[in-house]
């Protein structure tokens, strides 16, 4: 006889982290100078933890750091004494306490899969597939006047970025002028995208896009508003340049809806929108089946998120291109250790088990609730 120990969710510990920007980061939907991210640590019977991170999106899902926190107090009691490698359960225990609810739910599945593979001895990876062990990321230039843009542009390439995201969506005049000021700065060797995210109209994204394609502009990114997804493809039809869907896809059920209206031609998977990597797996998998790739984008997270997202992305076939880039981004990130650090524009998974061998700074982690034992 054989005596199996399984291995459950004994204790779930959740720590605010500030995480301050170097500068302000404006986007069509507003400006933000700072993010409030939630730390999970799942722990085992033995003490050993994975860990888990998540940024507030009030704009984009509607949740608050307090939001995420309370349905993280709703969710967590359920998980205690659940068996951390049956991951499907826990995905549809949190779905059938709460809809929606997308942020917490992502700290609490990434902290428990952190822990099964740290377990098993495997890279989060590989688990998810293996595909390659480098990717690529753009780096996201919010916006500012067109010749402040083009000095960010070129120090952005000195610094090794051969992708450069241009925020747009505010005037459209402005925005094409933009994308000139820049391409001129940076010459023809540099890609360039575009991210309205939400700030045009049908009118104007066709008009703009039209525009800029002289510019050599690869991916426009959520050109209209989220719920249009009619607008969306009208524009995916007009415009010489590939449209992306970002915010209009925040569900596996979503990104059905937007390949069978053939209204993108790419889409964008957030882990923060997603729900977690279970989601965003599924996400990838319906529009490799519907021959639409993917790019893995971040909203205002630190280290910790970011290490998953590469993981993701370095996971899945379909995945091709990122933006990860909101570390970069912070004064100060949460991770001080191992993480996926960009060299050149390009990172690579974090070494060892799970999310690799990440070290936290403990003076930015705000004890906030714990559960279970």
């Amino acid at each position: 006889m054989f005596l199996v120990i399984l291995m459950v969710v004994r204790r779930i510990e959740v720590y605010e982290a500030y995480l301050e920007y170097k500068e302000p980061f404006t986007i069509s939907l507003g400006t933000s100078v700072s993010s409030t991210d939630l730390i999970v640590k799942v722990f085992d019977e033995e003490e050993n933890f994975g860990l888990g991170e998540t940024s507030p999106a009030m704009r984009i899902v509607g949740e608050s750091t307090k939001t995420m926190e309370a349905a993280v107090a709703e969710l967590a009691p359920s998980l205690i004494g659940l068996e951390v490698s049956r991951i499907g359960i826990v995905e549809e225990t949190m779905d059938r306490i709460t809809l929606g609810n997308s942020g917490a739910k992502l700290a609490l599945e990434m902290a428990i899969l952190d822990l099964m593979c740290r377990k098993s001895g495997l890279p989060l990876w590989r688990m998810l597939g293996g595909y390659r062990d480098e990717v690529e990321t753009d780096i996201t230039i919010g916006i500012k006047k067109p010749d402040e843009i083009a000095k960010d542009a070129v120090r952005y390439v000195e610094n090794g970025f051969k992708i450069l995201k241009l925020k747009v969506g505010v005037d459209s005049v402005e925005d094409i002028e933009r994308v000139s000021s820049v391409r001129d700065a940076v010459g023809s060797d540099i890609r360039i995208r575009v991210d309205a995210n939400q700030g045009w109209s049908v009118k104007q994204a066709v008009r703009c896009l039209n525009e800029m394609y002289r510019y050599d502009v690869e991916l426009a990114e959520q050109p209209v508003k989220w719920f249009d997804l009619e607008g969306l493809a009208e524009v995916r039809a007009a415009s010489p340049i590939p449209v992306m869907a970002d915010e209009s896809v925040r569900s596996p059920r979503n990104a059905l809806r937007v390949v069978e209206m053939r209204a993108a031609d790419y889409v964008n998977i957030k882990l923060v929108k997603s729900g977690g990597l279970l989601k965003a797996m599924k996400i990838a998998s319906i529009c490799e089946a519907a021959g639409v790739p993917n790019m893995v984008g971040c909203m205002m997270e630190g280290g910790v998120s970011i290490a998953a997202a590469v993981h993701l992305a370095a996971g899945v076939k379909n995945i091709v291109t990122t933006d990860l880039d909101s570390d970069l981004s912070l004064v100060r990130d949460v991770v001080v250790e191992g993480g996926s650090p960009c060299m050149n524009g390009r990172r690579r998974p974090p070494e060892g088990p799970g999310l690799g061998n990440l070290r936290l700074d403990d003076e930015m982690l705000k004890p906030v609730m714990v559960f279970g034992d």
